[in-house]
C-alpha cells in the first residue's frame, strides 16, 4: 500500500476549532499548472475530428520524446503503469521467472511483473540516492532471473553503467521505471534512454503532466514492432495505417494502451515548455536545499544526495529525519499550519501482497529505515513565498 498523497493532489486539512480568520492558507503538496497552450491544443484536436488515440498530437509528442531521449521509438500510453505492463509482456515474463527490483517504489513496478505470473525479487536501496543498490544485484540473481527493473527515485539516476554491465554479463533485460526521471541524466545519458525499455509518467504529480498519461520508450529496436502490436490490442493496426499490410488483424496478446489525442494535446503544450518549467523547478529545489544546509550540519535532518555524475530534474525535495517519531511529529506539526508534507512509499515487501507474491534478497535495512524517516515538501510551479514559508515552518519545528 502506498501513501495516498503520492498519487493525488493533496490538500491540508484546516483545524476545525480555529476561527475562519486565523486559519492559515494551505500550502498544497502539489498543484497542477497550465504551461500555456493546453486548452488551445485541445480545441484544435476536437476541431480536427480526431480525439481518439494516435492523432496528430500523439505523433508530435512521439517526435519530441524520441528527439529528447535519442530513442528509436516512443509510444504514448494512458499511464506509466501501462508502459510497465507492456515492458513485462515484451520481456516475455511468465510463471517461474524472477525480476529484481527495489521494494521502495510504487506498486505499479511490481504489479507489472506479477500480472505476468512472475515474481518480484526485492533488493535493498543505497542509503545515499535511495535507488536500487547495484552492489547487491548479483547475489540476488538465480537461474530464474530474467530481468531487472530499476527505479530512478526523485529523478536521480541509478548507477546505470554498472547495472547494464551486470545485465549483459548475466544475459538479463533491463527496464527503467523512469516515472520520475524525464529530463534527468546519468553520466550525460538521459534517464529512460539506457535500459532496453523504459516507462515514463505524465501523471499530474510529475514535472510534465497530462493529468493521467505515460510513455513506453523502446531503446532496443528488436522490440519496436511487437510494442506497437501490444499497444494496439494485439493487432497490426499501426502497420495497416502505414500501408505495410492490406488489412489488420489479431496477431499477438495486447490491450488498449493508447491515450486519447486530447491527452496528447495537453501533454504537447507541456513538453514544448519543458526547459522553462524545469528551470523553475530546479530553482525551487535549490532554494530548499540551501535553506536546510545548517539544519543538516546540526544533525537535525539529512538533505537529498545527488551524485556528481547525475543531473537531476528536481522532481522531489525530501528530508530524512532522525527517526520515525521525529518525522511523524513534523508532518503533524506542519499540517496544523496548513502545510501538506507527506511521507512516501510503504515498502512493498512489508505489504500484504508483497509478502504473498514476492520475495526478498538479503536484508532490506536501508529500505525500512528510509521509509520511516522520509517526508516530502511541497514543490510546484508558481511557488514564491510559499517556499520560504515551508522552510521557516520546518526549521522552527526541528529546533523544538
Amino acid at each position: 500500500m502506498q501513501a495516498q498523497s503520492s498519487d493525488s493532489v493533496d490538500t491540508a486539512e484546516e483545524g476545525a476549532s480555529a476561527p475562519e480568520s486565523s486559519r492559515p492558507a494551505p500550502i498544497h503538496f502539489n498543484v497542477p499548472v497550465l504551461a500555456g497552450t493546453e486548452l488551445e491544443y485541445i480545441r484544435q484536436a476536437v476541431a480536427r475530428g480526431h480525439t481518439a488515440g494516435d492523432g496528430s498530437f500523439t505523433s508530435r509528442c512521439h517526435v519530441w520524446l524520441e528527439a529528447r531521449l535519442g530513442a528509436p521509438k516512443a509510444l504514448l500510453t494512458h499511464s506509466c503503469t501501462a508502459a510497465l505492463e507492456m515492458a513485462a509482456i515484451l520481456f516475455d515474463l511468465g510463471p517461474g521467472d524472477e525480476v529484481i527490483m527495489p521494494s521502495f517504489t510504487f506498486v505499479s513496478t511490481a504489479n507489472a511483473v506479477v500480472l505476468r505470473g512472475a515474481v518480484p525479487v526485492f533488493v535493498d536501496v543505497r542509503p545515499d540516492t535511495l535507488n536500487l543498490d547495484e552492489e547487491l544485484i548479483e547475489e540476488a540473481i538465480t537461474p530464474r532471473t530474467k530481468a531487472i527493473f530499476v527505479v530512478h527515485y526523485a529523478g536521480v539516476g541509478c548507477a546505470m553503467d554498472r547495472i547494464m554491465a551486470i545485465a549483459a554479463r548475466h544475459r538479463l533485460l533491463v527496464a527503467e521505471d523512469a516515472a520520475q526521471g524525464l529530463a534527468s541524466a546519468h553520466k550525460g545519458r538521459p534517464l529512460g534512454s539506457i535500459g532496453h525499455l523504459a516507462a515514463i509518467s505524465f501523471h499530474e504529480t510529475k514535472n510534465l503532466i497530462s493529468g493521467e498519461g505515460g510513455a513506453l520508450i523502446v531503446n532496443d529496436a528488436r522490440f519496436i514492432e511487437r510494442a506497437e502490436i501490444i499497444r494496439e490490442k494485439g493487432t497490426n493496426r499501426s502497420s495497416f495505417f502505414r500501408g505495410e499490410v492490406g488489412k489488420y488483424t489479431w496477431v499477438d496478446v495486447g490491450s488498449s494502451y493508447l491515450p486519447s489525442d486530447i491527452i496528447a494535446a495537453f501533454l504537447l503544450a507541456q513538453l514544448e515548455q519543458a526547459d522553462r518549467l524545469l528551470a523553475e523547478r530546479r530553482g525551487l529545489w535549490s532554494r530548499y536545499h540551501k535553506g536546510f544546509t545548517e539544519a543538516e550540519a546540526r544533525g537535525l535532518c539529512r538533505r537529498p544526495i545527488v551524485p556528481a555524475d547525475c543531473e537531476h530534474n528536481a522532481h522531489i525535495y525530501y528530508l530524512l529525519l532522525r527517526n520515525a517519531t521525529a518525522r511523524d511529529t513534523l508532518i503533524a506539526g506542519l499540517k496544523d499550519t496548513g502545510i501538506n508534507a507527506p511521507f512516501h512509499y510503504i515498502p512493498l515487501h512489508s505489504s500484504p501482497a508483497g509478502r504473498r507474491l514476492a520475495r526478498t534478497s538479503g536484508t532490506l535495512r536501508h529500505t525500512d529505515d528510509i521509509a520511516g524517516r522520509l517526508l516530502r515538501l511541497p514543490l510546484w510551479y508558481g511557488m514564491t513565498s510559499e517556499t520560504d514559508d515551508v522552510i521557516d515552518a520546518v526549521l522552527s519545528r526541528l529546533d523544538r
